[in-house]
């Protein structure tokens, strides 16, 4: 096994024991929190998957960026949260249930929506698009449907034992997460620094803050919700992102780069 297929496999694990150790302290009423709150469901389905991708298309079609930024843009409009946000929510003050349920609820519904905005920005841009669902599917399922389900599956017979693993597999986790993130990007820096540019770090940042700024104004009157579902708004998972591109945009080697970079 060569430097690059480790890394790649040590971020993989990371990210599966990340999610599992979410599990081991959520249950069965996180998971379904928000499928149990429709306002909520839709409100967060229309920041995420509704208004941001819109706004993906009308950075790409105003600002004359490359090819890569805007692939990765719009790549990452349509992408669920990644697997690792809810760590982040609770440590901004949202609740371990409105994380967990919005990793589940978006999650899941990103086999559907994710190919049907697809379709829609196929149409807006005339650009052909393709992801299929089974493809969307199997990412989800396996980063965060599986390890999270199997987390809360122990949870449920042992929350004892869930409780005391929990905190150490977390850990390690972050430890190779943190060293496989150093690595890629210290080996994707001169790739990222030819995609800055021609208003790239302006579209990008403008991506996050508008995020943040429709997940707040859709939140709901609860703060910690409000909190929470800016964050989610504007952090996609780049798994997907760049599985959308790669099947698209194949010969477009530098989406990674731009991907990185947001």
């Amino acid at each position: 096994m060569n430097l690059q297929k480790l890394i790649v496999t040590v971020l993989q694990v990371s990210v599966l024991l990340n999610v599992f150790a979410i599990g081991l302290r959520a249950s069965v009423h996180d998971a379904t929190y928000l499928f149990r709150r429709p306002g909520e469901l839709v409100r967060a389905l229309l920041a995420m998957n509704v208004l941001m991708p819109l706004f993906a298309v009308v950075v790409i079609s105003l600002f004359d960026l490359t090819p890569a930024v805007k692939i990765a843009l719009v790549a990452l409009a349509v992408s669920p949260i990644p697997p690792l946000l809810p760590n982040k929510i609770v440590k901004e003050g949202g609740t371990s249930a409105y994380a967990t349920g919005l990793l589940i609820a978006v999650g899941s519904l990103a086999i559907i929506f994710v190919p049907l905005a697809m379709e829609i920005v196929e149409l807006i841009r005339g650009v052909p698009l393709q992801m299929s669902f089974a493809s969307v599917a199997k990412v989800v399922f396996m980063t965060v449907l599986l390890p999270l389900s199997l987390g809360i599956a122990v949870h449920q017979v042992a929350p004892a034992v869930a409780e005391r693993l929990a905190k150490p597999i977390a850990q390690i986790s972050g430890i190779g997460l943190l060293a496989c993130m150093v690595a890629i990007l210290f080996a994707a820096a001169p790739a990222i620094w030819t995609v800055i540019g021609n208003g790239t770090i302006i579209a990008l940042a403008a991506f996050v803050l508008v995020g943040l700024a429709i997940g707040h104004f859709l939140g709901g009157p609860a703060p910690e919700n409000r909190t929470s579902l800016a964050l989610a708004t504007a952090s996609r998972h780049p798994g997907i992102a760049l599985a959308l591109a790669a099947a698209n945009f194949p010969e477009q080697k530098l989406v990674l780069a731009a991907v990185l970079l947001y």
